[in-house]
């Protein structure tokens, strides 16, 4: 039911209105296929390509400016969608595997994302940086890069440019330390086990988590895989903890805007990452094909969501607005990196 209502389509009044909205929405997926094809390309191959996707969106905006006649669908895709997508992301959170295995972890990145929500905010302050920016990135830090900052935003009242800033720096900035992470890998007195609890709890998205763990091995790639996931599993207390700030900040307030809804999402968020872990496979039996086939779909609605959310950002606020987050998150995440490897 929740999956139904993200991704139903808006009453349309006539054929043209509804052709423009079937060409904005198209209009996401063709920039996110053109994303796909240039993370083919050596070397943005590990941008990858949500990242990527974001890049041709804003680029396109600068040159052309916004699609205004197709406004419609691209704001289905960056909305509707990215609900769905959110939905779709519980079922690569396998909850038996965090509550048997990873409880020890799973205090470890409470840690992790308290350090860095709040480390960002204060680096933030101190520079008089963008906040909702500054937040965005913290949480996406913490917890799970875009996929996080995506969920939090509609919370928060984030607008979409400010969303989709944070998203990119996020994706650049995961990206570059992920790399820097596999050089590093030979040179540090670390066993496949603690490099891999070191990646899983510091790293930003669970590709980037992947992409600095498999070098060191499968047993390396298993055990960060599940230090990122219980970061995961806490995005959804992280939300509700927001809700109840946000209701708070605003209780007194008459303005419309003010008002928080209740994210749906989240509830399909838990029931699909309830399905994951202990019906599908199990009691249904789901082949891997079929559940690779829906991961697919997800991060294919997760990009076309992004580049909706580039198509809304424009290079001049990126300069004045996004410097300073950038400085205040890049301080905290090589904190975050020196505080967990000596901790491992």
């Amino acid at each position: 039911m929740a999956l139904q209502n993200s991704i139903q389509a808006p009453k349309q009044e006539s054929p043209s209105v509804l052709v423009k909205w079937f060409g904005g929405v198209a209009f996401t997926f063709f920039i996110a296929l053109l994303g796909y094809l240039l993370a083919l390309v050596p070397g943005f191959d590990h941008v990858g390509q949500l990242a990527c996707a974001i890049i041709i969106a804003v680029v396109f905006r600068q040159i052309f400016g916004y699609p205004e006649v197709i406004r419609s669908g691209i704001a289905f895709s960056s909305k509707r969608l990215l609900r769905a997508a959110i939905i779709l992301y519980g079922l690569k959170l396998n909850i038996d595997t965090v509550l048997h295995d990873g409880l020890g972890l799973l205090v470890r990145d409470a840690g992790v994302i308290i350090f860095a929500i709040f480390a960002t905010i204060w680096i933030a302050k101190v520079l008089k940086a963008d906040k909702m920016i500054s937040l965005l990135l913290g949480i996406g830090t913490g917890v799970c890069g875009a996929a996080a900052i995506a969920a939090v935003a509609p919370i928060v009242k984030s607008r979409d440019e400010d969303t989709a800033i944070g998203v990119g720096i996020i994706a650049l900035m995961g990206t570059i330390f992920a790399i820097g992470y596999t050089i590093l890998r030979p040179f540090l007195p670390l066993d496949a086990i603690d490099y891999g609890i070191w990646s899983g709890s510091s790293l930003h998205e669970v590709a980037h988590v992947a992409l600095a763990a498999e070098p060191a091995g499968e047993q390396a790639t298993a055990i960060a895989l599940l230090a990122k996931l219980g970061r995961v599993f806490l995005l959804v207390p992280l939300c509700f903890i927001f809700i109840y700030i946000m209701k708070r900040k605003n209780k007194d307030s008459e303005q419309p805007d003010a008002k928080i809804e209740f994210p749906w999402f989240l509830v399909g968020f838990i029931i699909l990452s309830v399905l994951g872990s202990y019906v599908f496979g199990h009691s249904i039996p789901v082949s891997d094909g079929v559940m690779n086939a829906v991961f697919n779909i997800t991060t294919w609605l997760l990009t076309a969501t992004m580049v909706g959310l580039g198509l809304n950002v424009s290079l001049r606020d990126l300069r004045t607005k996004a410097l300073k987050p950038l400085i205040a998150m890049t301080i905290t995440s090589v904190c975050l990196t020196v505080i967990v490897y000596f901790i491992v």
